[in-house]
């Protein structure tokens, strides 16, 4: 028996899974970010630690297994985190997650095309280097001797000592060059790094050691339980769904939705809508980060006092596609597409006397998906193999949304029986890591792939192709307000 862990932004989550990767026992602890002033997100890495022993001892419950059945433990979670640690192990700092943005003014002057061309990554302040630079200007503790961890590989040390993260966490750092799969000496320079700050990388499916008699303390697991080096949860997310070969569309609708597909080469974005990272089994993640989706939805669902997604699909599909010339932005945080615009926010337009709110819900689940389009065709034009679509995540629960993105792109949409994949990917790779199955390839050939899937209705295609345009005119149309945003002396909402 194996257990994989996902270390998400409001819980962590364990699942156990047996010899052919079916869940047998699941079970979450929730918990919650902190803001303590516009723009900055912290976490208290204690919380993942608290949680660490009720989430497995819950799953292990659930699953009618005793600890010592357990041969391996996985990690995956949150990516873009920022954990500065000593070396006697003392956390200096919170931890920076992925929606920080206080590093901002650490970008300043640095060079954008030349870190893209190497890291495949845009300059951005989400991303680990400029956190680790933050953290070094304003943290007397972090200025030396420290190394800075992810939130993954942070609990990846803390449970067998090893200070190690996989190629896909290092190549969201901005410091991690794609051609020679290492972090590069030009770009730790750059940033003020030095090389013994980082962990070493590693496969995702390596060993990373095992557990410790802290690790034991932590999750209630025996001491020699090997753990997996794990990954990142935009890795560890389409893992446990089964992809690893190019032709599939990923979109992970959680909170934000992260679209993304599998390549074989490292292609370069030079219109900057779409990263490149590594991914595990020496493929590529071409993906977009994702804007507000999931919590768009959520925001409209308080708006319009509903309880569930179901209420929500049964209330937007009184409207016809299209929504009757009423048109949604979906940048309630910014947008990430048809470009990355942090100043942007989101609107209606096409707003008459006949629209209800009816068209105003459906309106939602239709801009959401104009994004995903938006990067659907930029991942065609750059050559990326695409012919059916995966849905995972709790968005992946509305009915309405899955054919909404069916018909929009013309593709078949797939929609696995478990959509929460992400500690299952990271399961995936600690059963590789002890041995339990020989490869990545086999491992996948494991899972239960059964899906229900959605076929596109073409009868609606010229409906969205006309609402579609519409999206794509007013984002342009909008763009001088965006801008206006950023002018001196009005002051913009940080994401």
């Amino acid at each position: 028996m194996i257990i994989g862990i996902d270390i998400g932004t409001q819980s962590l989550k364990a699942v156990v899974v047996d010899q052919l990767l079916c869940v047998r026992g699941e079970a979450a602890v929730p918990y919650q970010p902190s803001f303590p002033q516009p723009g900055w997100a912290e976490q208290n890495p204690e919380l993942w630690l608290a949680a660490l022993a009720p989430a497995i001892g819950r799953a292990l419950h659930q699953a009618k297994i005793k600890p010592t059945q357990i041969s391996a433990l996985g990690i995956g979670g949150q990516l873009d985190g920022c954990i500065a640690l000593r070396r006697d192990g003392r956390v200096v700092h919170p931890c920076l997650i992925w929606m920080d943005r206080r590093a901002e003014s650490e970008l300043s002057g640095l060079p954008a095309a030349d870190i893209q061309k190497l890291t495949g990554v845009m300059l951005d302040a989400s991303h680990m280097a400029a956190k680790i630079r933050w953290l070094k200007s304003h943290i007397v503790q972090a200025k030396t001797g420290c190394i800075f961890h992810q939130p993954s590989s942070y609990l990846v040390y803390r449970l067998c000592g090893s200070h190690v993260m996989d190629h896909g966490l290092a190549s969201t750092t901005m410091l991690y060059s794609l051609a020679n799969r290492d972090f590069d000496p030009h770009l730790l320079d750059l940033f003020g790094i030095a090389r013994a700050e980082l962990p070493e990388i590693a496969r995702a499916e390596a060993r990373a050691g095992e557990i410790t008699a802290q690790g034991s303390r932590l999750t209630g697991l025996p001491e020699g339980t090997t753990v997996a080096v794990g990954t990142g949860d935009d890795f560890s997310t389409p893992l446990g769904a089964g992809v690893i070969s190019p032709g599939c569309l990923v979109c992970v609708l959680g909170t934000a939705e992260v679209v993304g597909a599998v390549h074989s080469e490292a292609i370069l974005d030079d219109q900057c809508l779409v990263e490149t990272h590594a991914y595990p089994g020496g493929k590529f993640l071409i993906e977009n980060p994702g804007w507000l989706s999931g919590g768009a939805l959520t925001w409209f669902k308080q708006v319009l006092k509903l309880d569930q997604i179901a209420e929500f699909d049964r209330l937007a599909g009184t409207v016809p596609p299209g929504a009757e010339g009423l048109t949604f932005l979906p940048g309630l945080s910014g947008t990430m597409a048809p470009e990355w615009v942090a100043s942007a926010r989101a609107c209606f337009y096409g707003l008459t006397p006949a629209h209800s709110r009816a068209h105003m819900a459906r309106a939602v689940l239709e801009g959401t998906a104009f994004a995903m389009r938006d990067v659907a065709d930029r991942l065609k034009e750059l050559g990326v193999s695409l012919n059916r679509i995966i849905l995972l995540g709790g968005g992946a629960k509305s009915e309405l949304w899955a054919a909404i993105r069916a018909d929009l792109t013309g593709l078949p949409v797939d929609i696995p029986r478990n959509t929460d994949t992400a500690p299952v990917g990271s399961a995936l790779l600690a059963a590789v890591a002890v041995g339990a199955l020989p490869d990545l390839p086999s491992a996948i050939e494991r899972l239960n792939n059964e899906c229900d899937t959605v076929a596109p209705n073409n009868d609606h295609r010229p409906a969205y192709a006309a609402a579609y345009g519409a999206y794509r005119q007013l984002f342009y149309s909008l763009r001088p307000m965006f801008q206006l945003a950023q002018a001196p002396g009005i002051k913009a909402e940080t994401e």
